[in-house]
């Protein structure tokens, strides 16, 4: 079944080369991590801490950017949860996109994520990635924990918080890289983060979604 298809200005510049840059950062962080845990022998485990260490501090930094760029901008709001349409967009994906429906949310620029995502990114944005990041970076500063008065953490268990973290950071982006082939097309919306430019199929307008449960 074919349906209308409209093209709106979706993600920014600066969005697009944040994406990708994490999503640079994030497989270097994974590659060096399994050697250091003796995944694989490629860099060397000197060399691959030592990557691992820098591409950390890296990403921790330009995360405090993004931070200051959602909330300068009024970006956050895109991020607010909401439960309405919720169950339409889980029953699309579990059942209507196979069918040919439409999507029930479709972006816009007011509005770029469905419920449904803004729940995950929002989870991924304010617990999962900081977790990740805070506990690597006690794993990084092990050695000043004494001077900080924090030497009773146990970094046996910061080192398998980490490591957990980052399987599930791994099944996350495993995830997200399956939707973006969920369009109408199965490079659609990686073209988008590529243009900025988002092909989205005519359905029910926004304001209309997020009015739908307010009567």
């Amino acid at each position: 079944m074919s349906h209308k298809i409209n093209n709106i200005y979706l993600f920014t510049r600066y969005e697009r080369l944040w994406h990708w840059l994490q999503f640079l950062l994030i497989s270097i962080l994974m590659a060096t991590g399994l050697e250091i845990h003796g995944a694989y022998t490629w860099l060397g485990f000197e060399k691959a801490v030592k990557i691992h260490n820098y591409v950390g501090i890296t990403w921790l930094l330009l995360f405090f950017f993004f931070i200051f760029w959602i909330l300068t901008t009024g970006e956050w709001k895109q991020y607010i949860p909401t439960t309405k349409k919720l169950f339409s967009v889980i029953r699309f994906y579990s059942y209507g996109i196979f069918h040919g429906e439409p999507h029930p949310v479709p972006a816009s620029r007011e509005a770029k994520h469905n419920p449904l995502q803004r729940l995950t990114y929002l989870g991924v944005a304010a617990a999962l990635l900081p977790l990740q990041m805070l506990t690597g970076f006690l794993y990084w500063s092990y050695n000043s924990w004494g001077s900080w008065g924090i030497d009773f953490f146990s970094l046996q268990l910061v080192a398998i918080a980490h490591m957990a973290i980052a399987f599930a950071t791994l099944i996350f982006v495993i995830i997200h890289v399956y939707m973006t082939t969920t369009g109408h097309a199965v490079f659609a919306h990686i073209k988008a983060m590529i243009t900025g430019w988002e092909e989205i199929e005519e359905g029910e307008p926004v304001q209309d979604w997020e009015k739908a449960t307010r009567r």
